[in-house]
């Protein structure tokens, strides 16, 4: 009942989140000195089809009106028609957030499976040449910016190499897996589709190793921190002197109080994963979230930036409640508090 309580907390807690973005993010989109009207249908559009063009839109309502018909749009699961694309903007959500759902997950994956270990090895190898290694290499990670590291990546592995394809999802002559989750991968996994499967894996590890690399550097950081801290503690000293192996006192003991923080860092570099992959989609032609919110934003097409700000708003309240629910299964100690 505890973790109930805690979890209905959580979910109010989203839900006045989105109230508060919905009302900031309406009211800045209308301070933008521009017309969308203008924007999409061009300077020679004649008054008449300026007029159809606001009424569509509901652009000649008070301010007060246009809030509360978008919001009760939002309640009904609609979120406008948009100016860019002539289309439901949950239906072009709906295509481009599986893209970037993929893409964050395998960076995350590459992260966690390189960092974790990466930080607990440098911490147990504390100034000896492992560490001054992990530490240099989780420097240059946090500093590269992912414009230049994606533009080496795929100059290294598609044009020197040639050993994975230069940008997209999957191969052109290659027909998409049937859509059930919208990511390729799960979904050529379901149909049994292995040239899909080849082809969307070999797509996705350069956007996945570009947009991961800062990841992993954050990840290898926090983990090496808070083993170093766990490893002086005094239960650690009472498990080598039980004469436990030093593997077992390290992963058993060590790593599962250290991961506390790092299941912090997780959680919120998956929901800055999500949000934040625009340049690495476009240095990969990865048709996600990130490239339909720079056009949509170009165009000032108001009903798309504000559903994919919307959909960002939810996806680090949600990220944030992962990792408070992981925090009852790391930490008994959090179910009593």
């Amino acid at each position: 009942m505890r973790f109930v309580g805690f979890v209905a907390r959580r979910l109010v807690g989203i839900a006045a989140v989105m109230i508060g973005v919905s009302v900031i993010t309406f009211a800045i989109s209308h301070l933008v000195p521009a017309d969308p009207a203008i924007a999409a249908l061009g300077d020679h559009a004649s008054a008449e089809q300026i007029a159809a063009f606001r009424s569509e839109y509901h652009l000649d309502r008070p301010l007060p009106e246009q809030y509360l018909t978008y919001v009760g749009g939002i309640l009904r699961g609609d979120l406008g028609r948009s100016i860019r694309t002539r289309r439901e903007v949950v239906a072009d959500l709906a295509e481009a957030f599986p893209a970037t759902l993929e893409l964050s997950l395998a960076a995350l994956l590459v992260a966690i499976v390189v960092g974790i270990p990466s930080g607990v090895w440098s911490a147990v190898s504390r100034g000896r040449l492992p560490d001054y290694l992990v530490r240099v290499l989780s420097l240059v990670g946090g500093s590269l910016p992912v414009f230049w590291l994606g533009l080496i990546v795929i100059g290294l592995g598609y044009y020197q190499l040639g050993w994975f394809p230069g940008g997209g999802r999957i191969d052109l002559f290659v027909p998409p897996p049937p859509a059930r989750t919208g990511l390729y991968v799960l979904d050529s996994l379901l149909a049994g589709d292995i040239v899909a499967l080849a082809s969307a894996l070999r797509h996705l590890v350069l956007p996945a190793l570009t947009l991961g690399y800062f990841s992993t550097a954050v990840i290898a950081r926090m983990t090496r921190s808070s083993m170093l801290e766990v490893l002086g503690q005094d239960y650690m000293r009472t498990a080598r002197a039980k004469g436990l192996q030093e593997r077992i006192v390290v992963l058993r003991h060590g790593l599962r109080n250290a991961l506390i923080p790092t299941v912090t860092i997780i959680g919120l570099t998956f929901g800055s994963l999500l949000s934040g992959a625009v340049l690495t989609e476009t240095i990969f032609s990865w048709p996600g979230l990130g490239r339909y919110a720079t056009a949509s934003a170009v165009s000032l097409d108001f009903p798309a930036v504000l559903g994919v700000t919307l959909l960002a708003a939810v996806v680090y309240p949600v990220a944030n409640l992962a990792v408070d629910v992981a925090y009852f299964w790391l930490d008994p100690r959090t179910q009593r508090g």
